[in-house]
């Protein structure tokens, strides 16, 4: 069995006055749909259904929205009555865990593939996988030509992967949390540990990825969720008549919606046969699409 475990203890200092009354995992990113909400279901359509809540900050608003058990999980909530730091709730969580799990930032939502997380930490020999991904630029890029601008690039993603917040431990790896550290936190004692030890290895996956420390952060997170559906498989984004189809490595999809597809990104058996990148199919019933990769189908009517 793997567990997973949010970090849900923040202030949320840099999101007043929303935060003043809520904790951030309860901010809204569309009407009735939370940060949290979007966190443990990611868990749950992963197949994990053990989930520990490391809370702080107002955490009884948070049991009062999930309770025990919610929508199929089981919920534990492990409290700090003072902020005690990232490394200091992953002690307390651990000692409670007989398997591995998958530690995730609460602050951050993303489209992490976490099948794919755990079938490849399954694979190979390191105590800790961490999930990269790349990061937007905050800002338009400029093209050049000499000295000559081509064209501005409109926010592009980075050529550098960054820390997408979502570990994979190891049971093995887990006596290594109780070393003597002099800091707080996870990222400048328990990692860099393992890092030295050369038993930390990377999780690649460029799909979305939206940290939440400021207002700028979740307006573009709420502005990425107009017309955007979480499915168990990935999502769907409306849009008139198209419609994009993100579908996980791993998940299946059944979409009854009918018309032309387009694969965009990735590959999969569609009705139990193979289709690849740039195919166009047209579609006139309910149909099956399980993903070998990320895909992104983008699905317009006749």
């Amino acid at each position: 069995m793997v567990y997973g475990i949010i970090f849900a203890g923040g202030y949320g200092k840099r999101l007043r006055p929303l935060t003043d009354k809520i904790p951030k995992v309860l901010l809204e990113i569309k009407r009735n749909y939370t940060i949290l909400d979007k966190q443990l279901l990611d868990f749950k359509y992963s197949g994990i259904n053990n989930i520990y809540l490391l809370v702080g900050y107002k955490w009884k608003l948070i049991k009062k929205r999930y309770g025990d058990f919610w929508n199929g999980i089981n919920i534990n909530y492990l409290v700090e009555k003072k902020p005690m730091g990232t490394l200091w709730a992953l002690r307390n969580c651990i000692k409670y865990l007989d398997d591995d799990a998958i530690v995730r930032n609460g602050d951050t939502v993303s489209d992490i593939n976490l099948k794919m997380l755990i079938n490849d930490a399954l694979k190979k020999d390191y105590g800790l996988l961490i999930a990269l991904t790349k990061m937007k630029s905050p800002y338009a890029v400029v093209e050049t030509y000499g000295d000559r601008i081509k064209s501005f690039v409109e926010k592009p993603f980075l050529n550098h992967y960054v820390n997408a917040g979502t570990y994979y431990i190891k049971k093995d790896a887990f006596k290594y949390i109780f070393k003597d550290y002099k800091n707080k936190e996870i990222e400048k004692t328990f990692i860099p540990e393992l890092v030295s030890m050369g038993i930390v290895g990377s999780f690649f996956d460029d799909s979305g990825w939206f940290p939440v420390d400021n207002f700028k952060d979740l307006e573009e997170l709420r502005k990425e969720y107009k017309g955007r559906i979480d499915k168990d498989f990935g999502y769907i984004k409306k849009n008139e008549d198209i419609q994009e189809i993100y579908i996980k490595a791993l998940y299946k999809a059944y979409i009854k919606r009918v018309g032309k597809i387009e694969i965009i990104k990735g590959s999969g058996l569609l009705n139990g046969i193979e289709i690849f990148q740039g195919q166009v199919k047209e579609i006139k019933n309910p149909w099956h699409f399980e993903a070998r990769e990320n895909t992104i189908i983008k699905l317009t009517s006749l």
